[in-house]
């Protein structure tokens, strides 16, 4: 009896620590991606993106979406992925207005999708 509630303890413990970890883990990605689209946002509302800006964050997703995979579902990061492909078209044409349109959708995307993910009440029931 012992030994079962000690087994059950150490188990609840474990899990609790995991999902703690993953919530901190996925809060700094989006953390830096959310950085990352902010700097773009700035540029592009600056008319001063260009092609490079729009790789070199394509680039940072697809480093981050590698090991995301894991821990969110591949709908959520094809959504990314539809989104910033988007918008880097639209800076590849130079249509600043429109690709603002489609950072602000990113900028939401990578300060909620976390949330959806994260050890809560709401979540879980």
């Amino acid at each position: 009896m012992v030994k079962s509630i000690i087994y059950t303890t150490v188990a609840l413990l474990a899990c609790i620590i995991l999902f703690v970890t993953v919530d901190i883990y996925l809060e700094r990605q989006f953390d830096e991606f959310h950085g990352a689209l902010e700097t773009l946002y700035a540029k592009v509302e600056d008319n001063d993106a260009n092609r490079e800006d729009g790789y070199a964050i394509k680039e940072m997703w697809a480093d981050k979406k590698s090991k995301l995979h894991v821990f969110i579902p591949h709908n959520d990061i094809s959504y990314v992925d539809y989104w910033l492909n988007e918008a880097c078209g639209l800076i590849y044409k130079k249509e600043y207005d429109l690709a603002l349109g489609k950072l602000e959708v990113l900028l939401e995307i990578s300060q909620n999708l976390p949330d959806a993910y994260t050890l809560k009440l709401e979540n879980i029931f």
